[in-house]
């Protein structure tokens, strides 16, 4: 198994860097836990029997209700006084759901429970005056440390080794605007300093938040440190150990791990055409169908429609100089008119027009000429604020030596 384990294409190593520090957790079983056997979601189960399921395909709000003696009068309350809180028509199959029955012989439901998720449940309490409210399971948080190189792409490697989707979506993310993810090259590696989520402080609730990150891309090394600077104005971003920002006012893809099936290519030849040419002035990524499009930058929707070769398509108009066109969509999510952000879903990758396969067709635009996206030199977002300078620095110092104590 370890000789397996060695072999992985991205490895994820958690462990202590630089200095030697207890165990990651360490659950108490004794008072704490028989604490919690006593209590879920904050009820006392010493008055009832514990019930615990899973929604089924067919399976309603009132009828699984009815099937444990809940008055209809009571079932009917809740759907329509409290559907602000809980809406009982928005059940999904698979969600977890308790009941909390009385110990007599009608075993009639008095407390029931919906997760809507690991952390987040909503309890509809029929003892006496019906009450619904939600709250969260408790939660704290773990800074942990992870590194890995890699020798093929993020997202598939995350896939074929059945390893958590989020940490190669967040640092997709980080590095959106710096780094071709399409182009990731064999040796090229990251650390990353984040927090996980635990519930009850013994049960993984997956990633929270990548603190700091370093990825060595091409033998360019690029740090990435989460910043907020004391102002309502800002909000928390990744800047670079010079405080310059990451994000570039254009994203370098309009989708997420896909790859370019054809490029901007003004001398292009195609066999099935006699070889004649025929100019591509955009360029395509392919993904399967329904694959999410994104906005590559900040923009009002100029066009959005069906076209002949385009297909469905949307066009943004992002300032005087640039625009940014999307063709073959399955389906278009936006509007003329509409103001869109950088990572905003437009529409989703189809095959609507003319298309030999599902991808988009990305055409950008610069002074009303189409151009190839990848040679221009593109604007950055603003640095950080002078006046918060010396805090940010201050604050990175301890995360980049946890970064560069990491080994891989």
């Amino acid at each position: 198994m370890l000789k397996k384990l060695a072999f992985l294409p991205i490895i994820f190593l958690f462990f202590n860097a630089c200095v030697d520090k207890d165990e990651d957790l360490i659950i108490d079983d004794t008072l704490e836990n028989k604490e919690i056997i006593q209590s879920l979601y904050g009820i006392d189960i010493s008055e009832f029997d514990i019930v615990k399921d899973t929604v089924r395909n067919g399976d309603t709000f009132g009828g699984i209700l009815d099937a444990n003696a809940v008055p209809n009068s009571k079932i009917f309350e809740v759907a329509e006084k409290f559907k602000d809180s809980f809406d009982v028509r928005r059940m999904n199959v698979g969600k977890p759901y308790v009941l909390f029955n009385s110990k007599d012989s009608t075993a009639q439901t008095k407390v029931f429970v919906y997760e809507k998720s690991r952390i987040n449940y909503v309890v509809v309490d029929l003892r006496d005056t019906t009450t619904v409210f939600n709250a969260q399971k408790e939660v704290t948080y773990i800074e942990k440390e992870a590194s890995g190189v890699i020798t093929s792409s993020l997202s598939q490697t995350m896939e074929e080794e059945n390893l958590s989707p989020y940490m190669s979506d967040k640092l997709s993310n980080i590095y959106a605007w710096t780094v071709n993810f399409f182009h990731l090259q064999a040796g090229d590696r990251f650390k990353v300093v984040y927090t996980e989520k635990f519930i009850n402080d013994s049960i993984s609730a997956g990633l929270h938040d990548i603190k700091a990150a370093y990825f060595e891309h091409r033998g360019q090394p690029l740090y990435a440190f989460e910043y907020q600077g004391d102002s309502l104005q800002l909000i928390p971003d990744y800047y670079d150990e010079e405080a310059n920002n990451l994000r570039r006012a254009f994203l370098k893809a309009p989708v997420k791990f896909s790859r370019i099936s054809s490029r901007y290519n003004l001398n292009r030849r195609i066999k099935y055409y006699g070889y004649k040419l025929r100019p591509h002035k955009g360029t395509d990524f392919a993904a399967p169908i329904g694959t999410p499009i994104l906005a590559t930058a900040d923009g009002v929707v100029s066009k959005s429609e069906y076209r002949g070769g385009n297909g469905n398509y949307v066009k943004i108009r992002h300032n005087a100089t640039y625009d940014t066109q999307y063709l073959h969509m399955k389906s278009r999510k936006v509007k003329v008119g509409d103001f869109v952000r950088q990572g905003e879903v437009i529409g989703y990758v189809g095959m609507t027009g003319n298309t030999g396969g599902p991808h988009v067709c990305y055409r950008f635009w610069k002074n009303g000429k189409q151009v190839d996206p990848f040679k221009q030199d593109l604007p950055a977002s603003k640095p950080l604020p002078q006046q918060y300078r010396e805090d940010y620095q201050q604050f990175i110092t301890p995360l980049k030596e946890k970064l560069d104590c990491i080994n891989y």
